[in-house]
């Protein structure tokens, strides 16, 4: 067994202090992005509206049967959230369930609290049992 040892130069304050940023930053990510994910298979309860926050390009090319189409990136999403009703149920997914969170988000600081991240379309069709659609 042959060891190797690297001697590295003492390392200064501001050097510390970038890894450490580097680092909170990755964990950060990584944890922001579990905790969009979608979780366990969801039972939807009757009356569900389900939303697709992808562009209308994306949803285009397949959505979930009866999904409305509110593209989370659009100017105009805050106005189009106005127009639901703050009390029901929204089952929100996109392409990987990082817009839905950032929807969800936004929709939680509107006043709307019953809302489930279905992270990406085929997840949220296998959790859901909703069909993706192209129409």
């Amino acid at each position: 067994m042959v060891w190797c040892s690297v001697e590295l130069p003492p390392l200064k304050g501001h050097a510390v202090k970038k890894i450490l940023t580097t680092l909170l930053v990755i964990l950060g990510i990584t944890a922001g992005v579990a905790g969009c994910a979608a979780g366990e298979p969801t039972d939807l309860a009757e009356g569900t509206v389900i939303i697709d926050v992808r562009t209308p390009e994306e949803f285009a090319t397949g959505h979930l049967e009866g999904a409305l189409n509110i593209n989370v990136q659009s100017p105009d999403f805050a106005a189009q959230v106005n127009q639901l009703d703050p009390e029901a149920s929204y089952y929100i997914y996109c392409r990987s369930g990082n817009r839905s969170g950032q929807a969800i988000s936004q929709m939680s600081n509107m006043g709307f609290s019953n809302m489930t991240n279905g992270g990406g379309v085929a997840e949220a069709s296998s959790d859901s049992g909703i069909p993706i659609v192209i129409n």
